[in-house]
């Protein structure tokens, strides 16, 4: 914003309202609060005299509302304006540190779409140095100070790179500095949004960088504003309201009384999403009562009716779209990002839509599907048909593939109801009722606020309260307050609460509709007050932006708005100093670096986590799950005491000790034994001081998609990359047909073949590969099978030879058995059992060909030595312990060597290359 804009914007806060204070610096996010920092105060109101500030700090202008403060010593620095008349203003303890980190990351992205790439262009800056673009961060270059500052630290070894918190990649920077700035590529991406600006431990003048945590997404685009479409807004007189992409939150729509806005780069930039004339009424043009917004564009809800305003329309949603026409209530998507997850079903809902007796799951293009009616759940929840059931409210929870339903029940429903919570899992589709029943008054309305947790807890608002539902609704109760009951109107000159905000740190602030704010944190039983931000009548609304940080976001009464980044941990720490609340525990660390983890046949998964308290306190490490009973738990706990403080570090290792070999249906036993887990760990007891709440993660127990199988010594690259026709002589194929079969080689598919001479063995080596590269050599048993049905080929190994005591199985022991299956489902590991028992099996002939493989049982494929030939060969994993997932590959074989006679494959061949 240039300055003029900020003189706009402090006028307008300035303007009326009871009077305040605030502070600031040329630090983003407050992220450098130092001894070397500038702290901007500002004063609004009318009877400023002087500003009282403590002798370890210099105030440049000490009778000017507006001026900097300087603080030379660490710690907490009491700040507060004097003012004439018998009133006086709350004073502040500004948290000052003594910090080594003085500088900055700067970047900023081009986007190149020929080849789904980004170019993130990064250089250093002195937020106490840096000019005003860099500042108001639209700066497209280096400022000289800061071109110089990065090429001193570049000749000091700096170099950054950056590093994706999600699938831990890393990218570096291109070979040379160009223009004093760094250039690094990195894939656009939905899925590893999460990034971090590293750098080398390198000083200059004896300061170092601080790493950047931010969102970097696929390009978003928002809609693009028409001329001649007319505004659309909620109410006159009514508060701010807004919806993001719960894994974008910096891609925001915020509806206001007069316009409605999207950004998607957290207000830095934004426009007004306006509709085409004679669609809406007048009066339906300002009567937006709730707002979401997905891939497929912005819902409004307006009188009851969906509708949807993306890139090429603005309609109306109903009977076509499998949605009623009217008396929709309510609409919701996911609050809380889960990128990975796992899922059994076919597809997760990206919003839900309700009416008092019906609930809708939406989904990507537009698909709705109805999922309940109150008349089911009265028969779910065994409610007499008498009494009423209605749909009060509903919310998506933390876990990634629930959904909440808050139910009104009553009988005579004349002065009481009861809010009764249902929780559906999309994955299991089963709706389970939670032990939890709130009595309120009829009209009182409730809206739900899910905690970023692995079990479903939550905290509710109606106009004047907060409801805490903590560790899976067993600790219910009114968030506490040093006066008034908890009763935040009271607290707040009876203004009303307007809206919550959660982070995934655990942080909630209630704000109200005169912009008072309280404060607490999750499981937490009691709020405070924090210190007067904004005025009274200034319409703000409270986001998280692209660094995860809360900033609010001001509108103004021309149509304007305003983004401004709010200090919350500063403001926090004033707030607590001031009543003295310690965290209970000096440290609690972890080694969780990931939020998901895949666990497959025969893993485990080991954590541990550790917290360290003073002396007699008692504190201890609480771990819980919550999900299907597929999981079992190993924990073993070490203590120590020294110098007064005690460590307890604890180890859970999550696995499971089930063998899927030779059971009645496989199928259904690892459909049983697979799911979705989700796990916290925390202490035991917290305190708002505390910098953490809780850690939460996933554990995916079944199949990981991004896991498949090679063999070894096999690519597309070392070989004529070209298709081919080869025939198959009729005698060598498994099902003895009447003719040759002619086949096309498609070298896509089967990569390049590997040329042996017919009297050359071949033992294939399987590796397992994932996202991130090699994994391991495979061990376990797999077979093979040509998939043109070729049979012309034999093993070197016996059964008896390989240590069998039964027949083995063989794939014509398999097809026999199985006739009604193809050829690629008759033999795997639902069916699979071993020769090394007398109880399995029957005896036979052990002279046979063994035909099963393993990376140490040095068993060969054979060829035949009268003929050449091109086999392409399926692999499939045979053991039924090694893996959830169907794990198959693809090689091929061409053997050569002495011809008897003409061969229809080398004609084939020939023919083929010279056509």
């Amino acid at each position: 914003m240039s300055a003029r804009g900020l003189a706009v914007l402090l006028s307008w806060l300035s303007c009326c309202g009871s009077a305040l204070w605030r502070y600031s610096t040329n630090s983003p996010n407050y992220h450098i609060f130092s001894t070397r920092s500038t702290i901007k105060l500002e004063y609004e109101g009318t009877s400023f005299s002087e500003w009282s500030v403590p002798g370890t700090c210099s105030v440049k202008n000490k009778s000017s509302p507006k001026t900097e403060l300087r603080c030379f010593s660490p710690g907490f620095q009491t700040i507060r304006p004097i003012v004439t008349g018998p009133d006086s203003e709350e004073e502040r303890n500004l948290s000052v540190d003594s910090s080594h980190i003085c500088f900055l990351w700067y970047y900023k992205v081009i986007n190149l779409f020929h080849n789904l790439t980004q170019v993130i262009v990064l250089w250093i800056y002195d937020p106490e140095n840096a000019d005003t673009n860099e500042l108001l961060w639209n700066a497209n270059e280096p400022s000289l100070y800061s071109l110089i500052l990065s090429r001193q630290l570049a000749t000091l070894g700096q170099k950054p790179i950056i590093y994706t918190t999600l699938k831990r990649k890393v990218y570096f920077p291109h070979d040379k500095m160009k223009n004093g700035t760094w250039r690094i590529s990195v894939p656009m991406t939905s899925e590893d949004v999460l990034k971090e600006i590293k750098g080398n431990q390198v000083a200059f003048q004896d300061c170092f960088i601080a790493d950047f945590l931010f969102l970097q997404t696929f390009p978003l685009l928002t809609i693009p504003e028409i001329p001649g479409f007319l505004p659309i807004s909620s109410p006159a007189g009514s508060q701010l309201m807004a919806t993001w992409i719960a894994c974008v939150p910096s891609y925001i729509v915020v509806v206001a009384d007069m316009e409605t806005f999207q950004t998607n780069d957290s207000f830095r930039t934004w426009i007004r999403i306006r509709v085409p004339p004679n669609i809406l009424t007048e009066d339906e043009r300002h009567s937006i009562s709730d707002v979401n917004v997905s891939r497929d564009g912005i819902f409004f809800l307006i009188n009851g009716v969906l509708y949807i305003k993306s890139f090429t329309e603005f309609k109306r949603l109903g009977i076509s779209e499998n949605l009623p026409n009217s008396g929709i209530i309510g609409i919701t998507s996911r609050k809380w990002c889960w990128i990975n997850y796992l899922l059994k079903a076919k597809r997760r809902s990206s919003m839900a839509i309700w009416t008092e007796n019906e609930v809708y799951l939406g989904y990507t293009f537009l698909k709705f599907v109805k999922i309940i009616t109150t008349k089911k759940l009265k028969n779910l929840l065994n409610i007499s048909p008498a009494a009423t059931l209605t749909i009060h409210n509903v919310e998506y929870p933390g876990h990634p593939l629930e959904l909440a339903l808050l139910l009104n029940y009553c009988t005579t429903c004349r002065v009481n109801k009861t809010i009764y919570v249902v929780i559906y899992n999309e994955d299991t589709e089963q709706w389970v009722y939670q032990d939890f029943a709130l009595d309120v008054s009829i009209d009182s309305f409730l809206t739900p606020h899910f905690i970023y947790a692995a079990m479903p807890e939550l905290i509710l608002r109606d106009k004047h309260r907060i409801y805490y539902c903590y560790h899976n609704f067993t600790e219910t109760g009114v968030i506490q307050t040093p006066t008034e009951f908890g009763n935040l109107s009271r607290l707040s000159n009876n203004s009303i609460v307007h809206d919550i905000f959660m982070d995934y740190y655990g942080n909630v602030v209630v704000k109200m509709e005169n912009n008072i704010m309280f404060y607490f944190k999750i499981n937490i039983r009691d709020a405070i007050k924090l210190h007067l931000w904004t005025n009274s009548t200034m319409k703000s609304l409270i986001l998280l932006n692209s660094s995860g940080q809360i900033f609010l976001i001001y509108v103004f009464e021309n149509g304007t708005l305003y983004p401004r980044e709010y200090p919350l941990k500063l403001e926090s720490l004033s707030v607590n100093f001031n009543i003295n609340e310690k965290c209970p525990y000096v440290a609690f660390h972890n080694n969780i670096f990931s939020i998901f983890y895949f666990l497959d046949k025969g893993q485990n998964l080991s954590i541990w986590t550790q917290i360290v308290y003073p002396e007699n306190m008692g504190l201890y490490i609480v771990v819980e799950s919550y999900g299907p009973n597929i999981l079992q738990e190993k924990d073993q706990t070490h203590y120590e005491i020294a110098l007064g403080y005690c460590t307890k570090t604890m180890t859970v290792t999550f696995f499971q000790n089930i063998n899927y070999e030779a059971v009645d249906d496989y199928f259904k036993l690892q459909h049983q034994n697979t799911g979705l887990v989700l796990v916290q760990v925390r202490p035991n007891e917290y305190a708002r001081a505390c910098p953490i709440a809780q850690k939460v993660f996933q554990i995916a127990v079944g199949c990981d998609s991004n896991k498949f199988i090679t063999v070894k010594g096999f690519n597309k690259k070392d070989c004529l990359q070209h298709d081919f026709f080869y025939v198959i002589e009729k005698s060598y194929l498994r099902n003895q047909t009447s003719k040759n079969l002619r086949v096309k080689y498609n070298w896509k598919k089967y990569g390049c073949p590997l040329r042996l001479d017919f009297g050359e063995k071949f033992h294939p080596l399987l590796q397992l590969y994932d996202n991130n590269g090699y994994v391991e050599d495979v061990e376990v048993n797999f077979i093979v099978w040509e998939i043109h049905g070729r049979n012309d080929y034999s093993f070197n190994n016996t059964m008896k030879k390989s240590g069998c005591l039964n027949e083995a199985q063989t794939w014509k022991s398999m097809t026999e058995l199985n006739k009604h299956l193809p050829l690629e489902e008759a033999w795997g590991p639902e069916n699979y059992k071993h020769c090394f028992s007398y109880a399995i099996g029957k005896p036979g002939d052990l002279n046979q060909p063994y035909e099963i493989i393993n990376k140490s049982n040095y068993n060969h494929l054979v060829w035949p030595e009268d003929h050449s030939g091109m086999y392409v060969f399926r692999v499939k994993i045979l053991d039924p312990n090694y893996s959830f997932c169907n794990l198959t590959t693809v090689f091929a074989i061409e053997t050569f060597g002495m011809i008897p006679s003409p061969s229809g494959y080398l004609v084939a061949a020939i023919s083929s290359l010279m056509s």
